[in-house]
């Protein structure tokens, strides 16, 4: 190999380094991996759809934490709210009882509404100013129509709300955040705009049901009969309630038994079935006869719900102490609300309370059947609630406290205390019957007070409204007499009162009085 002149080395050792700091960064440089190629950009449709699930998600977020609206519908209170829906239609929920569905429009939204409860004092209104039924239907439209709009301004801060917060949370970016916003109010337009183009007023009347309202045909008659025939009966009811303390001068001219004025009068009523104008025809009943207690066998309720519960507050205004057992439609939450109320006394299970100088003791209903299912075995589980009263009763004659009146919702159980008291109160059947059983106990059954609620409709004749004011002698404790008041149904401005006295009441020259009522003249029509 060939030696390098010592002169050149010579020469190259005089040249000038290389500085330290370019020569790390020349190493530095070396070391890096080469630069890789430039990743690829998102695809614009996978963008979209992220953006368009934010929006959707965001929305429904929204609309569920604040996009409802309490709203006033005729005499209820609801709850209107919007729900995402791949059908879009209108859901009536009635709870507990079930739902009904409506085809009233199709949208990628839904209309919920959720009844929470009836309103005592606008249902009440009703009932004193029966005129007003007239106007109703226009005045429901008119808060459904004040309802929606408030939904629909609410529903659109809730969407852009939502959308916009969950845009914001997931970009970081405010941009992207008001473009969620904007699309869900765009969306949100176009739905409503949807909805009104296929608006179907007309599917009111061919609801779907579900739950135990999947019975209601049977429970209240088809809707569309009802809708058609109310019209009739409404016009009607104002004369009815207007002309319902008129029918009392008819007693006046009722022959044989006159009571004294220190008997005790029972108001005994049945089966009101969630009836509002029971209440005033009770309290006009109870300031006419001078009422001193009113006995209620059961049935006072329709489905023994909570949102039901708010027609029970007029007890209290009555005018005389109330006596209340529960039956078949009235729930453990019924009688639980009915012994907060004042000036109630709540009979279960051979419980005895002395109200107005008579002794009385009743037992609830031990099956719930609102549905108005049959239970097998219903018959027997009614003897074995009697049987129970029964032998409660025995046990208060020997400690030297005698029940007077025994009530039961079933007439099935009321006849197990034959022989172990005079009087038994039922109601139940919606008809009035009075017998005499084999070991003197003397049963009065009576008819529906409400006449049959709702079900007052289904016939070609509505249900009359039946109830009886019960004498009893002050000293005896004895029944001396009772009147039985009969109001013509929903469409009939019709009353009859007949008066039956028991067997050592009647006059020697008299034959016993007819088991059917006389009937009096019609309360005059105004």
């Amino acid at each position: 190999m060939a030696r390098v002149p010592a002169a050149v080395l010579k020469a190259l050792g005089h040249l000038p380094k290389a500085p330290r700091a370019l020569t790390r960064r020349y190493t530095t440089r070396r070391r890096q991996p080469p630069i890789p190629e430039l990743a690829a950009q998102p695809n614009p449709w996978a963008r979209a759809l992220g953006l368009v699930t934010v929006v959707v998600v965001g929305a429904w977020l929204g609309l569920l934490i604040v996009g409802n609206v309490r709203a006033p519908v005729g005499p209820m209170n609801t709850t209107m709210t919007l729900r995402p829906s791949l059908t879009g239609g209108t859901k009536i929920n009635v709870s507990p009882l079930g739902a009904l569905s409506l085809d009233s429009h199709i949208a990628p939204v839904r209309l919920d509404v959720n009844v929470d409860q009836l309103d005592p004092e606008r249902a009440q209104a009703l009932v004193d100013h029966p005129e007003r039924l007239s106007g109703l239907q226009d005045e429901v439209a008119q808060d459904v129509a004040h309802g929606t709009q408030d939904l629909a301004v609410r529903s659109c801060v809730a969407v852009v709300t939502g959308a916009a917060a969950l845009g914001l949370a997931v970009y970081r970016r405010p941009r992207r955040a008001l473009a969620a916003g904007g699309l869900a109010l765009t969306l949100l337009a176009a739905s409503g705009g949807t909805a009104f183009a296929t608006w179907n007023p007309e599917s009111v009347l061919e609801p779907k049901f579900s739950g135990l309202l999947s019975s209601a045909p049977s429970l209240v008659g088809n809707a569309r009969s009802i809708v058609t025939e109310f019209d009739v009966y409404q016009k009607e009811l104002a004369r009815l309630v207007t002309n319902v303390t008129k029918l009392y001068d008819a007693t006046s001219t009722l022959p044989a038994y006159a009571p004294d004025p220190s008997t005790i009068r029972v108001l005994h009523v049945s089966d009101i079935h969630l009836n509002p104008a029971s209440w005033k025809i009770i309290a006009s009943l109870v300031d006419q006869y001078k009422v001193n207690v009113i006995v209620d066998s059961g049935d006072t309720m329709d489905h023994g719900t909570a949102a039901e519960n708010g027609f029970l507050d007029p007890i209290e205004d009555l005018g005389a102490p109330y006596v209340w057992v529960r039956g078949n439609h009235d729930s453990k939450l019924t009688q639980r609300y009915m012994e907060g109320l004042k000036n109630v006394h709540v009979l279960d299970d051979g419980k005895a309370a002395t109200i107005a100088g008579l002794r009385f003791a009743g037992i609830g209903d031990p099956q719930f059947t609102p549905d108005r299912s049959t239970i097998p075995g219903g018959d027997a589980a009614n003897e074995l609630a009697g049987a129970r009263l029964a032998t409660s009763l025995r046990d208060q004659k020997a400690a030297g406290a005698p029940v007077d009146v025994a009530v039961a919702h079933e007439p099935v159980a009321a006849r197990r205390t034959d022989g172990e008291v005079p009087l038994a109160l039922a109601g139940h059947i919606h008809h009035p019957e009075t017998e005499l059983l084999p070991y003197g106990t003397r049963l009065r059954i009576e008819g529906s007070t409400g006449g049959s609620g709702l079900r007052a409709v289904e016939g070609k004749h509505p249900d009359p409204i039946q109830t009886s004011i019960l004498y009893f002698d002050r000293d005896t404790h004895r029944l001396q007499a009772w009147d039985e008041i009969e109001l013509g149904g929903l469409g009939l401005t019709t009353a009859e009162v007949s008066r039956h006295l028991v067997e050592e009441n009647q006059p020697a020259d008299s034959t016993p009085p007819p088991t059917s009522p006389s009937p009096t003249s019609p309360s005059p029509t105004p």
